[in-house]
């Protein structure tokens, strides 16, 4: 089993980040421990058409992947709620200004919010997949907050010189760029000046 990372689907539009990650953590044989909130639900009904439940999701049906560890965000006894669960990272895919909110106060109220505070207090990555425009002031300087404490933040800005010619291949920009982040090598995209290689 690869390197253990936390991912969590937040509600905000791009649901296409959360799916993608997952799939790109998965060929990447990372060990994924799964959480997603109950507004994500609807925004992943409503952009890829896919009825969800809460408690037992079909992760085959969603993403076409079957060996990961979904906790229901309800449940702040899962092992990520504590810091001697060690793992590699943390990545919030696309996460919401409510989640980064939450997480920049400290008012952590489901294990998302928890999962993330102990990633930054154990020092380990955390990467804020944020989605939202325009910003307001106070987007912006919780994200200043969240950054200062250790938080990479993320926006899904995809480029352009990599040649996408689908969504998929759009969200991917942003997906590689987040698996660098926690130290997960991947050949999603092409590199600036290089080609891709698979």
């Amino acid at each position: 089993m690869g390197k253990r990372i936390i991912l969590a689907i937040t509600g905000a539009s791009g649901a296409i980040y959360g799916r993608r990650t997952l799939q790109a953590l998965c060929a990447e044989g990372a060990e994924v421990w799964l959480s997603i909130s109950a507004n994500a639900l609807h925004v992943i009904r409503e952009e890829l058409g896919i009825e969800l439940d809460l408690e037992k999701p079909d992760l085959k049906k969603f993403a076409g992947v079957k060996k990961v560890h979904y906790i229901p965000f309800a449940d702040m006894l899962a092992p990520p709620a504590s810091g001697g669960f060690v793992t590699a990272g943390m990545i919030i895919a696309p996460c919401s200004m409510s989640t980064l909110g939450a997480i920049a106060s400290g008012h952590g109220t489901n294990l998302i919010h928890r999962a993330a505070d102990v990633t930054l207090k154990e020092r380990r990555p955390l990467v804020l997949v944020a989605r939202e425009t325009p910003l307001s002031a106070i987007h912006l300087e919780n994200m200043l907050r969240l950054s200062r404490a250790g938080a990479i933040i993320l926006p899904a800005c995809p480029a352009f010189y990599h040649g996408p010619r689908s969504i998929d291949e759009l969200a991917d920009f942003v997906v590689s760029r987040a698996l660098d982040a926690v130290g997960i090598s991947n050949s999603l995209v092409r590199r600036w000046g290089g080609e891709k290689t698979s």
